[in-house]
């Protein structure tokens, strides 16, 4: 079959009328972002090549929120599958399509295509988690592509349509001041990715509880939210004279790695050293022992975005509630 005797696609009115894909679906959208010439000349390609979108266009056709896309780029399995559960869920309360697009946060040419793809599928609006929600390329793609989006576990930026986050500050500090309540007077903390404000402000919680109790030590290493990143750090922190008797992960992948790491050295956890996470990820309750850990409830947040994006509710910072889930990881130091 020759390539014109098939349906069009998105990509064919695009090439037939000179402009790029984003552009005929902000046409097929009803965007403003067009001028009326162009909306014309593409308009004119669509009638003589007889496209028509599919059902979920025609669902935006008409005003409808049709299909919402999500980005990503965490290096977190469990927490992708929080987001993806969340997001899921909301779609299916909405009536929408969810459209997932895999980003690679840090190049800027990657993170402009991945929304490129989205916009050029027809998504009229993006969740967006991290750390991908305070990169700059990608917000300004978002912003590029006309659509809205809300983002996860980050500041409100200008042009999306909200955030959802925990209270980093309040949540660190709290798991902070257990371990201090349980005897804990040096504490390692692993933070997480410097190019994400929840790494700041989780730091910022935890030297709160620090700074206000009486003969007690924060240690802090570095990691970047991975399962390595937290072993490595973890055995950083543990060749410290005297060692720290509880580690404090940014997120459960890195604690889950600070276990590891502490039975590596020949200790137990939590006989000789505690551990404690943040999230309360899958990953918390299936490692041995279980973690204690911030529950940040991602899928909530995730479900709660498609609503808030199919209801075109424009939202600046919603902050969510948190808890701590103490488990088996921590007792008092031995």
């Amino acid at each position: 079959m020759a390539a014109d005797d098939r349906n069009p696609t998105i990509d064919d009115i695009a090439r037939r009328a000179g402009v790029s894909a984003m552009t005929v679906s902000r046409v097929i959208n009803g965007g403003v972002r067009v001028s009326a010439a162009t909306r014309e000349r593409v308009q004119a390609v669509i009638d003589a090549a007889g496209y028509a979108p599919d059902p979920a266009a025609r669902i935006l056709a008409r005003g409808g929120a049709g299909r919402i896309g999500l980005l990503y780029a965490n290096p977190s399995n469990a927490y992708l599958a929080e987001v993806l559960s969340g997001a899921l869920a909301g779609a299916r309360a909405a009536g929408l399509l969810l459209m997932i697009e895999p980003s690679q946060a840090g190049d800027p040419a990657q993170e402009a295509e991945a929304v490129r793809r989205l916009a050029a599928g027809g998504a009229q609006g993006l969740i967006v988690p991290p750390p991908l929600g305070e990169s700059v390329a990608t917000l300004d793609a978002i912003r590029g592509a006309g659509l809205k989006a809300v983002l996860l576990a980050a500041p409100p930026a200008e042009g999306m349509a909200g955030a959802l986050r925990v209270d980093d500050v309040s949540a660190a500090a709290e798991m902070t001041q257990r371990l201090i309540d349980l005897g804990h007077r040096r504490i390692g903390l692993i933070e997480g990715r410097a190019d994400q404000s929840a790494s700041a402000d989780r730091r910022r919680g935890a030297q709160a509880a620090v700074d206000a109790a009486s003969g007690v030590e924060l240690l802090v290493d570095h990691g970047d939210f991975t399962y390595r990143s937290g072993f490595e750090a973890a055995r950083r922190l543990l060749a410290a004279r005297p060692r720290p008797t509880a580690l404090f992960a940014g997120n459960d992948d890195m604690a889950a790695g600070a276990l590891a790491a502490v039975h590596a050295e020949g200790f137990q956890t939590p006989a000789d050293v505690s551990v404690a996470g943040f999230d309360d990820t899958y990953l918390a309750a299936s490692v041995w022992p279980a973690l204690t850990t911030i529950r940040q409830p991602v899928a909530e947040m995730a479900r709660r975005a498609v609503l808030r994006l199919a209801s075109r509710e424009e939202i600046e910072t919603e902050f969510v509630e948190h808890r701590l889930i103490e488990r088996e990881s921590t007792a008092p130091p031995g």
